[in-house]
């Protein structure tokens, strides 16, 4: 009787790995998109949190892997492209923004993804990251002044950016999501084998 018990563990821990893994290369593969050419703010950042935040059914590894994802990006955006290195102003409030909207995707989507709710989210992950994000310009930048007027300044002078990072989060996240809806669908319709009749 143990020996069944053992045999379904061993099997929900193989899918569990494969599932994760295979999450893990689509958060990966979604957060190279950062490294091609792209207009300002146009990434795949949030859409790779929520999605995280969704489908990762251990909840560390859901806070991990799209933290994950970013920070090689950054290194590769850092060392290779740019050349200013791993940390730049403002690094912890991007990555704080990554946690919060990976947190928006556990409680908003991971019980019922339907499209309503995930541009909901989208729409709540874009306009979360502009917010921390921006506070963080104003507080490590020294660009702005240290009061309500300097905070501000820092949110109106990030406005024509923000129409970027909300396309970049609708449109990753309708790619991640929609591709998952898909393949749920064609692995629905797909005709069960039928049974030999000969002997």
């Amino acid at each position: 009787m143990m020996l069944g018990n053992d045999n379904k563990q061993l099997r929900y821990y193989a899918m569990f790995r494969r599932t994760t893994l295979l999450l893990a290369g689509i958060m990966l593969a979604a957060m190279a998109a950062r490294l091609l050419p792209h207009p300002p703010n146009f990434t795949p950042i949030e859409a790779v949190a929520l999605f995280g935040g969704a489908y990762v059914a251990d909840r560390r590894l859901a806070f991990l892997l799209p933290l994950l994802a970013l920070l090689l990006s950054d290194l590769v955006l850092g060392f290779v492209v740019y050349g200013y290195g791993l940390f730049y102003g403002g690094m912890a409030f991007v990555y704080a923004s990554v946690a919060l909207i990976t947190a928006l995707g556990m409680g908003g989507l991971r019980r019922r993804v339907t499209l309503f709710r995930v541009a909901g989210a989208a729409v709540v992950a874009a306009s979360l990251f502009f917010i921390v994000t921006n506070f963080g310009t104003w507080l490590t930048s020294g660009l702005y002044p240290y009061s309500a007027g300097g905070l501000l300044a820092c949110y109106v002078a990030g406005l024509p950016f923000f129409h970027y990072t909300l396309a970049g989060a609708l449109g990753y996240t309708a790619l991640l999501f929609g591709g998952v809806a898909l393949a749920r669908r064609r692995v629905r319709t797909q005709p069960l084998p039928q049974p030999s009749l000969t002997a």
